[in-house]
């Protein structure tokens, strides 16, 4: 429901930008189009270059700031919120200049914008929600799949597999390609054993 929801949240976005820039009644179709497909295909994206800055920047030349959130949390922020806030000022100036101009560019910046700031929803209910437990994320929470993403995650946490998975969504794959499958089910298992009881 909730990916329902964010996809719904970028098509009516784009509609919304076209609707109110749209001269003489026609409608820029292949614009609209590019606009929404570079809008998923950034979300996805993002999920790859999140992989690649979390193995080689975050746990190398980054751990400084990145290690706050390998330990317990003393309030409500951890140093590690500063990459949040680093990644959302090109998503803002991106969806900015695309809804404050016409055209193909602009366009495609809104897409782009769009769906870093798709990714960046979802990464924040899933793992800031979900895993960590800093808020209540509601009937997410009981999503098998997220459930398997967030128990992942938590074996990247206990450093079992060098830190695998380092990706977020697409975690349970990377713990197959390192032997880390068993591990997972056993974690599964052991959590549907505490639920029972």
């Amino acid at each position: 429901m909730s990916s329902f929801g964010i996809t719904s949240m970028a098509a009516m976005s784009v509609y919304y930008r076209f609707s109110l820039q749209m001269e003489g009644g026609e409608i820029p179709l292949v614009e609209m189009f590019s606009t929404f497909a570079l809008s998923v295909g950034a979300a996805v994206g993002m999920e790859y270059w999140l992989r690649w800055a979390h193995r080689a920047l975050w746990h190398a030349s980054l751990w400084p700031m990145h290690e706050s959130h390998h330990r317990p949390r003393e309030g409500p922020f951890e140093l590690n919120d500063v990459f949040a806030m680093i990644n959302s000022v090109p998503a803002i100036a991106l969806i900015f200049y695309g809804f404050s101009n016409q055209g193909l560019v602009p366009g495609l910046c809104l897409g782009l914008g769009l769906g870093l700031t798709m990714y960046g929803l979802a990464y924040m209910f899933v793992h800031d929600g979900l895993v960590h437990r800093r808020f209540p994320v509601g009937p997410i929470a009981n999503v098998p799949y997220l459930q398997r993403v967030a128990l992942a995650h938590q074996l990247h946490h206990s450093d079992k597999f060098d830190g695998v998975p380092y990706g977020l969504f697409l975690g349970p794959k990377e713990l197959e390609k390192v032997g880390g499958t068993e591990a997972l089910e056993k974690e599964i298992q052991r959590r549907t054993n505490q639920s029972k009881v």
